[in-house]
């Protein structure tokens, strides 16, 4: 088991230079910038519901749109968590929430299992976010599921507001994902039946 779960990574490309730092057992503190003001909302909103530490600079080809930053900057939260979580030595593994929204009701449940897998089961009642295309919602996640190499599944009940819905979908991740990187003190090896995830 890893005694410090920190990550820092940079990612460049020719459309995103990124920089992201992760503590998991940190409190909330966050500082972020990805040029898209929609995105560092629903940041902010994961680094508090998840009480992970979290900073992230990114500069991208935001004239183009926001897809690049968006993807990538999932990309790199992924790759900071299964660094993070080393060989998964004594986590819980799994979690879940059924997380309320005002009209949304949304339920995110998640297994860093080594594999990764999205199931995406929430239409998005409006294109449009402010400025944000809202199909990015299921792209970030999409980029944070392939590279944590976890199981994540998000499941829309019912809602109407598309920030809601956004924003529920973002808050529950960041619950289940709490959930399941919590160190089970009943749990002394890896949480699988096959010793390795």
């Amino acid at each position: 088991m890893q005694s410090h779960r920190t990550s820092q990574l940079e990612r460049k490309t020719a459309e995103t230079q990124i920089s992201l730092r992760l503590n998991l057992d940190g409190s909330g503190q966050n500082s972020i910038d990805t040029g898209v003001g929609f995105l560092d909302h629903m940041l902010v909103l994961f680094a508090r519901h998840a009480l992970v530490d979290l900073e992230v600079k990114a500069i991208g080809d935001v004239q183009v749109d926001a897809h690049h930053t968006t993807e990538d900057v999932g990309i790199c939260l992924g790759q900071a968590f299964r660094d993070c979580l080393g060989d998964k030595s004594g986590i819980r593994r799994y979690g879940h929430i059924v997380l309320p929204m005002e009209e949304t009701l949304a339920t995110l449940a998640v297994d860093f299992s080594g594999r990764s897998y999205l199931v995406f089961q929430a239409p998005m009642p409006s294109q449009k976010i402010g400025e944000f295309d809202s199909e990015l919602v299921e792209d970030f996640w999409q980029a944070f599921a392939t590279n944590a190499q976890c199981n994540l599944h998000v499941l829309l009940h019912y809602g109407r507001n598309t920030h809601h819905i956004a924003e529920a979908i973002f808050k529950g991740a960041a619950r289940a994902i709490r959930q399941a990187c919590e160190l089970d003190p009943r749990q002394s090896g890896i949480p699988s039946s096959k010793g390795v995830l």
